[in-house]
């Protein structure tokens, strides 16, 4: 195979598949056949909207990524893959890295990181969400019987609701606008709130809502010398806050978590592959996320199907396109 489509970015709310060479395979890589790969669904809305800040051009790229911000360009970090040509005692292991969406892909050796037995490529495409969930909870700092709330039911907040929740004695409530994420959570064995059902005085409050109004309802909840964490990304967007109120009395700690980097008391002995691993464990041990990965779509509609998934009120929690001229 000398040739690979891959899914681009070419405008606001557009998208395309173009063909590509691949290149050579070279000491040290390893080539792969696409099985399935996950879409983040905040991040990848924000890119097809184009509304990555000039700023962080240089940042939010992502290993394999061919083109510029805002158009054109290849974009995604969740693909899970077999290996079909590098050394043989990597060949047919199930691999998950982080490459755009693509139905073949060149990657260094060292990013293809093989599935633990057990986990179904379909889950591992939660891997790195499961990673920001992790990073989350390490930033958190939550502890054996803290009250926790989670601000937002997307894929990122059932998981980092679901981690805490295992924590022993913590009383976890996960809060959204939309009353339909009430099943997905309760399936899950998590609590589920509406804005208005929001109980206050917790410990520990974590905004993965994007949204000012999902940050304020963390703020308003936090009890005194409580912390509270934003891991949402806003892109271009402003954010307005009423911190006019008990935020500076009850000495109100807000604290940003971003999965770029490790947390300081970790850097030392953790490394990011340490990291990713930890994350495919997690999801290996938690069946029940298969919840979260139900919706599929064939890689070769995702120019027309993918756009409306990402659009502003669209209920998608992960979308999954599958690669199934590659045997998925």
């Amino acid at each position: 195979m000398d040739t690979a489509r891959s899914l681009w970015t070419t405008a606001p709310g557009q998208m395309a598949l173009r063909t590509e060479d691949l290149p050579v395979l070279a000491d040290g890589q390893l080539r792969l056949r696409a099985l399935c790969s996950g879409v983040s669904r905040g991040t990848e809305a924000l890119v097809l909207a184009g509304d990555v800040p000039d700023s962080l051009h240089a940042t939010m790229r992502c290993p394999g990524q061919d083109g510029e911000f805002p158009f054109p360009v290849k974009y995604g970090y969740a693909l899970v893959g077999e290996v079909v040509d590098g050394p043989f005692d990597r060949l047919g292991q199930t691999v998950f890295t982080l490459h755009p969406h693509q139905d073949h892909a060149v990657v260094p050796a060292t990013m293809a990181v093989p599935l633990p037995e057990g986990l179904p490529p379909l889950r591992a495409v939660l891997t790195a969400n499961m990673e920001t969930a992790l990073n989350l909870c390490w930033d958190s700092g939550a502890a054996p019987g803290d009250r926790v709330l989670v601000v937002g039911a997307g894929v990122v907040g059932l998981l980092v609701a679901g981690l805490i929740r295992d924590i022993p004695g913590t009383r976890v409530v996960l809060c959204d606008i939309n009353p339909a994420r009430r099943a997905v959570a309760e399936a899950l064995g998590l609590s589920f709130v509406l804005p208005e059902g929001v109980p206050r005085d917790v410990d520990i409050a974590i905004n993965l809502s994007a949204s000012g109004a999902g940050l304020q309802c963390a703020l308003d909840a936090a009890g005194q010398e409580a912390t509270v964490v934003e891991g949402s990304w806003y892109g271009c967007r402003a954010t307005n806050l009423n911190l006019g109120g008990g935020f500076h009395p009850r000495r109100l700690t807000l604290k940003s978590s971003q999965v770029g980097h490790l947390p300081p008391g970790r850097a030392p002995r953790w490394s990011f592959t340490r990291r990713l691993q930890t994350a495919m464990a997690l999801l290996r041990d938690r069946p029940a996320l298969d919840l979260l990965v139900r919706q599929t779509l064939p890689f070769a509609k995702a120019p027309e199907r993918l756009p409306p998934l990402l659009a502003p009120g669209a209920d998608a929690l992960c979308p999954v396109l599958i690669y199934p001229e590659t045997g998925a």
